[in-house]
């Protein structure tokens, strides 16, 4: 008889979770409140990083922390209550920045990154989306000559030690392929690796669409509650009640909120994010995803228009909106590219779920048998999904994993 397995969370991780091991046979439930790739998935830039090799530090020089203080920066805000309710976590992810554990973390960190293309392909093309993906790469443009050195170098030390490709753009070189960008930008980086995706929340829909095909099952309600009974598990939905042979928690943000009543407690928090649709300019046109690297934003040519998604903001996971940080960003965005009215009533809102050291955690609930963890991967969840679900299936079925996965463990807190 098939394993029996629920995974709650039909976010890009957890559908490629789902998609994984109902191709080797598992009988698979997929179980959100709402439809797949439509909450953190939906909202994101819709790159798939493999360039992102680095996680991002926290500030540690004292220059940059005194410049957030104000709290009026474009890559990052935050609320005096959402820093105390995190105060832990974000301490831990202060003291992990330093360069003596960054340095370690980050081949970590990379060695999941560096499978990101090769488990997005094979997803595509089972979900035929091929046409939601281009596969020419992002730019990361500069103002000022010396902070575009200083990134070069950066990028050469991930060309030589985890085989980024790039190219350095000049102005002219630039304005060759954005002619619509203002002259105040000095040249690029080009990243050639990444893939980027026209409907980051669509991508996610297809393959959702792919697993039920393949004889998943998707169930869209509420979570009511999850326990162990013996070897089985027992989970109660609004509309249901299932009893598995194993469950996996792939809950994004909520995961850490999730995981307390059965006994975890790690140390989560959030980073959230905005954005907003623009049509563009008559005669204006966007041709490739572009991070305004000295200032923290990102406009990307999407199906729904030029979307611009902000940084970070630190603050409760359930807050209300706070559009200041986008229209900060808007107001810069319209002096370097000429974007047209907003084509949404008001601004999506959606938050990044985090874990102090940076890396997800990936692998056994250390508690419990038959509970399986699979939350935390910061800003890239949209890359990292696919590679999640192919490492963590294997975990499950007790087999060789292309990565050591031992810095990704539960138990590690």
């Amino acid at each position: 008889m098939a394993r029996q397995t629920v995974v709650l969370g039909a976010g890009m991780v957890g559908v490629s979770i789902a998609w994984h091991l109902q191709q080797r046979g598992h009988q698979v439930t997929l179980v959100d409140r709402r439809q797949p790739g439509r909450e953190t998935s939906f909202g994101n830039a819709g790159i798939i990083q493999r360039e992102a090799v680095r996680p991002y530090p926290f500030p540690r020089d004292m220059k940059t922390i005194l410049s957030v203080l104000p709290n009026n920066r474009v890559d990052i805000r935050y609320r005096p209550a959402g820093m105390i309710n995190a105060a832990s976590p974000l301490l831990s992810y202060w003291h992990n920045s330093s360069s003596r554990l960054y340095k370690k973390i980050v081949p970590e960190y990379a060695s999941l990154i560096q499978l990101c293309l090769k488990t997005h392909a094979p997803m595509i093309e089972a979900a035929n989306a091929d046409h939601l993906v281009r596969r020419e790469g992002w730019l990361e443009i500069y103002r000022t000559p010396e902070e575009l050195a200083k990134r070069v170098k950066e990028a050469q030390d991930a060309r030589d030690n985890f085989g980024v490709q790039f190219d350095v753009l000049d102005r002219e070189a630039l304005a060759a392929k954005e002619p619509n960008l203002s002259s105040d930008i000095i040249g690029a980086i080009h990243w050639l690796d990444p893939w980027t995706v026209a409907d980051p929340g669509g991508l996610v829909a297809a393959y959702a669409d792919a697993f039920s095909q393949s004889g998943g099952r998707i169930l869209q309600t509420d979570i009511q509650s999850v326990r162990q009974q013996g070897e089985r598990w027992h989970i109660e939905t609004a509309a249901e009640s299932l009893e598995v042979d194993e469950v996996v928690v792939a809950l994004g943000p909520w995961a850490g909120d999730w995981l307390k009543g059965l006994g975890y407690h790690f140390p989560t928090f959030v980073k959230r994010g905005y954005h907003m649709h623009y049509a563009t300019q008559p005669s204006a046109k966007l041709n490739y995803w572009l991070m305004d690297a000295e200032v923290g934003y990102l406009l990307a040519p999407m199906n729904a228009g030029v979307r611009l998604t902000t940084g970070a903001e630190l603050d409760r996971l359930e807050s209300p909106a706070d559009e200041k940080q986008l229209v900060a960003a808007e107001k810069i965005a319209r002096k370097i590219f000429p974007l047209g009215e907003r084509r949404d009533e008001a601004a999506w809102k959606g938050a990044r779920p985090c874990l102090p050291d940076m890396k997800p955690v990936i692998g056994p609930a250390p508690k419990h048998r038959g509970l399986w963890l699979a939350f935390g991967h910061g800003h890239q969840g949209f890359t990292l999904g696919p590679a999640t679900g192919q490492l963590l299936a294997d975990m499950m079925e007790g087999k060789p994993t292309e990565i050591d996965m031992a810095p990704f463990r539960a138990d590690r807190f």
